[in-house]
């Protein structure tokens, strides 16, 4: 195969960015690309077979264009970029950089990353009622409460309702001193610490007395409709089908709601069937509701999550096949 080498330009205030701490991040763009990438006075060459040449410096020019943009380069970005253009699909990171949901109190910009977030955010501008499906680490709930933030910011709905199960994780907490608040609290901390980073505690506990935020478990919502409020149930998959009926009829006039969940991640009793895997199979193709699939390569975790998160997905996958064909050999299940 004949090999090639290419120039590119990268200005010198943003080689460090784009570099990588090292040059991690060329460094990995060698590895996976298969080509050889040299800096010597400023000028960037790239060497090796001409497709891979070009796949290389379109991700270059792309982390380029993200960095002169005032983003901070990391890991996800070069991995994400790089899956991209070996799909020949290039420049995604640019389009999806174009869409910014809100600011933290920080100041920092909160974005979609991948193509699944940026369709995820884009049904929830559009549909009354949005699942959010996926593993952990791809940003359902976080993208979800920024988009409620923005909303009640603007005043397009008059409150933000956020719940959750409220179901141990696999492991017995026993009696939680304190009053009822304090009990569920733990349940509802990821929610907490979301609203704190997008809003601020000042601004938080301030909506909160006054009733324009609510955070509770999913149990206080029975016999209540909910209008003009963007509503969000977190940890979907630990309802029971009832609890997901109930909570679905409680949608008013003038709301939004965000179910997100992740079925590898149940925590219900051994035998209970999850209220979300209902809720895909019975409102499946219903106008207005939309239902989101991430998967792992939409987490924007530390890139070790994506690689637990697929090795997961890979050996239940393989469980699941082993189960088949098992079931298929057994006596009663044995074709005749």
């Amino acid at each position: 195969m004949e090999v090639i080498s290419e120039v590119v330009s990268v200005p010198a205030k943003e080689q460090q960015n784009v570099f990588g701490q090292f040059d991690s991040h060329i460094k990995k763009l060698e590895r996976h690309l298969k080509v050889s990438i040299v800096d010597r006075n400023g000028e960037i060459r790239i060497s090796g077979s001409a497709p891979l040449v070009k796949k290389a410096k379109a991700v270059i020019q792309e982390l380029t264009e993200l960095s002169m943009r005032g983003n901070i380069i990391q890991e996800q970005n070069v991995d994400y970029a790089i899956t991209m253009s070996i799909e020949e699909n290039e420049d995604v990171l640019l389009e999806i950089d174009n869409d910014c949901i809100c600011h933290t109190i920080s100041g920092k910009p909160i974005k979609p990353k991948t193509l699944g977030q940026k369709q995820y955010v884009d049904a929830i501008r559009g549909n009354m009622v949005v699942f959010g499906l996926g593993p952990a680490g791809t940003g359902k709930t976080y993208l979800a409460m920024a988009m409620a933030i923005t909303a009640f910011k603007n005043q397009e709905v008059e409150r933000i309702i956020l719940t959750r199960p409220a179901i141990e994780a696999g492991e017995k907490l026993g009696f939680l001193p304190g009053d009822l608040q304090s009990k569920v609290d733990p349940y509802l901390r990821p929610l907490y610490d979301a609203l704190y980073q997008i809003m601020g505690a000042e601004t938080f506990l301030k909506n909160m007395e006054k009733g324009l935020i609510e955070v509770a478990p999913l149990a206080y919502m029975r016999g209540r409709t909910l209008d003009n409020a963007y509503i969000i149930l977190d940890e979907a998959q630990n309802t029971t089908p009832a609890q997901m009926k109930m909570f679905l009829t409680r949608i008013g006039f003038g709301s939004k709601v965000i179910v997100t969940g992740d079925a590898s991640q149940k925590d219900l009793a051994q035998g209970t069937t999850s209220g979300l895997d209902v809720a895909i199979r019975v409102l499946h193709g219903i106008e207005g509701i939309q239902f989101c699939k991430m998967t792992s390569r939409d987490v924007v975790r530390h890139p070790l999550v994506q690689k637990i998160v697929k090795a997961y997905e890979n050996y239940e996958a393989k469980e699941n096949s082993s189960n088949k064909r098992r079931n298929r050999n057994t006596p009663y299940g044995k074709k005749q």
